[in-house]
């Protein structure tokens, strides 16, 4: 476990430093423990179901305070049940978050487990953005200058979480964008999949169905060597009880598919081509 812990605290230092790995707001970043610590504790002062056709979950949005500070955040308790055709976990939503600040990615915003109305679930802070990625191309807009780079290396990132996660379910509306385009990532319920495909095939890469060109055509450094650094002891210590034996051997065995993927364009490409 020592050592476990070790390669956790290593794998989290990877990601400071990076502009491209910092896309949620950076007090935020700064302070994910105390963010955390509000989500656990924090009284909640007002409450709302969503519901409909973009809510099939009927999560909670909860106004929550403490100390002077209110903020927003969103309430999720189902589990296990079959949402068309998905199994769905409010587990996976504080794993994917766990993950992301562990790799240093830093775009999903932080999720704890807390009771609401007597039903476990986790509580994610509320993100307020600019625009999501369905209104982005809807309205046509561009990253002007360098933010072009940024959003494309972005995607690039989020294609190489989802693959990890196996997060089947990453439609327009869960991409969140900044006025200054960082990207967020939301919605994680129906991720960390364990049936037989979810061993065997990446969900972006050549074979796939909707666009063989989304790939993870470009990783920063810091997010690669992380990756590079996961075990499943290390991954375990980061997770914690939210994913099961099977849910982490399935992880690590897309581990191994994206490390035979980069390690293979590598050495086709140059490492310069595909690491920066």
């Amino acid at each position: 476990m020592k050592k476990a812990v070790l390669v956790l605290l290593a794998v989290a230092c990877l990601g400071i430093g990076s502009r491209l790995l910092a896309q949620l707001d950076p007090g935020i970043v700064a302070d994910y423990d105390k963010w955390e610590d509000f989500l656990k504790t924090a009284k909640v002062v007002a409450q709302k179901q969503l519901t409909g056709e973009l809510s099939v979950t009927n999560p909670w949005e909860l106004t929550l305070e403490k100390d002077g500070v209110k903020h927003k955040a969103l309430f999720k308790d189902i589990y296990g049940e079959r949402v068309k055709g998905f199994k769905e976990t409010w587990k996976g939503e504080i794993a994917a978050y766990r993950l992301s600040r562990a790799l240093g990615l830093n775009m999903v915003p932080p999720t704890v487990e807390r009771e609401f109305q007597g039903n476990r679930g986790s509580c994610q802070l509320w993100v307020d953005y600019w625009n999501n990625l369905e209104t982005i191309y809807k309205k046509k807009l561009s990253p002007p200058g360098i933010k072009a780079l940024y959003f494309a290396r972005e995607l690039c990132l989020q294609r190489a979480f989802d693959n990890l996660i196996y997060n089947v379910d990453r439609h327009q509306r869960n991409y969140l964008f900044m006025e200054d385009w960082r990207m967020i990532l939301i919605d994680h319920s129906r991720t960390f999949g364990t049936a037989k495909k979810a061993k065997t095939e990446l969900i972006y890469d050549e074979k796939n169905k909707e666009n063989p060109k989304f790939i993870m055509e470009t990783l920063p450094r810091p997010f690669y060597e992380a990756l590079k650094a996961l075990t499943a002891e290390s991954l375990r210590a980061i997770v914690g009880d939210y994913l099961t034996d099977e849910e982490i051997a399935a992880t690590m065995a897309r581990h191994a598919l994206i490390m035979a993927w980069l390690d293979n364009r590598i050495a086709k490409l140059g490492e310069d081509k595909v690491i920066y």
